[in-house]
């Protein structure tokens, strides 16, 4: 899939988040400058979120709750994890009850990663474009890709 403009990641964000059911896990891979914040943001917005949604680099977890959103979400940052048994520490298994995870640097769980979750590959292209590849878990199936 490809992501030409903030826009496109804009619609995509809604669409993922029109699709979200408590549980679900939205793994975001990708470079720094990839655009993996910005599809977060996108994902928050649609979801209900009023205003900025600060980047969780240095809180690492930034939990929003209803009526801020429709369901709770919390927007994780890894990037600053020393190695995939920090995630552990996060609780970030507590968030799954009834709620969904925006996880960005992923990588840094290692195998810990939840094997449902939906990763979402962000490359930059030379052209200014975003290039998008899914790895799509059985409970996405049916919901991917979003219309």
């Amino acid at each position: 899939m490809i992501l030409a403009d903030e826009a496109a990641s804009a619609r995509l964000g809604a669409a993922i988040a029109a699709r979200l059911r408590p549980g679900d896990v939205i793994a975001l891979q990708g470079p720094l400058g990839a655009g993996k914040t910005t599809l977060a943001r996108a994902i928050l917005v649609a979801l209900g979120l009023e205003g900025e949604a600060p980047s969780p680099t240095f809180a690492i977890v930034q939990p929003y709750d209803p009526p801020a959103v429709r369901l709770p979400v919390c927007h994780v940052d890894l990037y600053r994890l020393d190695g995939p048994e920090d995630a552990e520490e996060l609780g970030l298994d507590d968030a799954l009850i009834d709620g969904v995870l925006l996880v960005e640097w992923p990588e840094r769980m290692g195998a810990r990663l939840w094997p449902e979750a939906l990763v979402l590959a962000i490359a930059p292209e030379a052209d200014g474009h975003r290039s998008l590849t899914a790895t799509v878990p059985a409970p996405w199936e049916e919901r991917w890709p979003p219309q």
